[in-house]
């Protein structure tokens, strides 16, 4: 069952694509002790959020151990900032409501393809510490992940792209492009970060992945990244490819590293 993320004082109904957004969808596992949760957020350009990147992915996720939340964050018309805020938004709730849905609030990760990727990179890149004057208790928490994971990310807007004019328009500035492409943005205190792509990614540039990977590398930020020689755009668990579908399990390892 989704659940608004804002109030309706706070925010317009959508139509179309987004009917019902911006909401999340909890998938909570029980357990005797505090679970670890993930986040996710489905790719489709911007325009549009993918249905087999949201709820097969939490159910995976529920497999292992892990509680997750599928976010239907806004998309076209609407424009930055406000999908990074229904993001920011959806980690704050996920934390404030941490006890009640069994969760460790210091154990909240987020998990992006493509376009949702480049969301989850974005707020692994652009977040604070909370409001503590705000009036809205959701609005005190934080907004940093505690890792991410990255499923052939959009990076990078320097170049054109679909992903960059459904959510920027056809003509962003310098700045705004600059601001938005997370290889730019990585910091000494972004999280640490699992990315897979395929080397012939004709949508989105396996270049992409590997920039994100270097800007890590250069802050000192642990990073795991895996790059398989063949495979298409928009595989999400990848069942049908038998080298691709391997990602689950290296991820699962990484994430039990982690302490997840």
């Amino acid at each position: 069952m989704a659940i608004a993320l804002w109030s309706e004082d706070q925010l317009e109904k959508g139509t179309g694509e987004n009917a019902g957004c911006p909401s999340i969808v909890p998938f909570t596992i029980k357990s005797h002790k505090e679970a670890a949760a993930v986040i996710i957020f489905p790719g489709g350009g911007y325009r549009v959020r993918a249905d087999h990147e949201g709820e097969p992915i939490a159910k995976w996720l529920n497999s292992i151990g892990i509680s997750a939340f599928v976010v239907n964050y806004r998309v076209f018309p609407n424009r930055h900032p406000i999908p990074l805020h229904d993001a920011q938004r959806a980690i704050r709730f996920v934390r404030h409501q941490a006890r009640e849905w069994g969760v460790d609030p210091k154990r909240i990760g987020v998990l992006g393809f493509s376009a949702g990727g480049h969301l989850a990179a974005t707020v692994s890149t652009h977040f604070d510490m909370g409001d503590p004057e705000a009036k809205d208790a959701i609005e005190r928490e934080s907004s940093r992940p505690d890792l991410q994971v990255l499923c052939y990310p959009v990076i990078s807007f320097q170049v054109n792209s679909g992903s960059r004019t459904s959510l920027l328009g056809d003509d962003p500035s310098e700045n705004l492009r600059h601001d938005l492409s997370n290889d730019q943005q990585v910091s000494d205190h972004t999280p640490p970060a699992f990315l897979w792509h395929t080397a012939d990614d004709t949508a989105v540039p396996v270049t992409d992945s590997l920039s994100y990977c270097a800007a890590l590398s250069r802050h000192h930020i642990s990073f795991e990244l895996h790059v398989y020689e063949h495979g298409r755009h928009g595989l999400g668990l990848a069942h049908e490819d038998e080298s691709i579908k391997s990602w689950t399990a290296h991820c699962e390892t990484w994430l039990r590293r982690q302490g997840f």
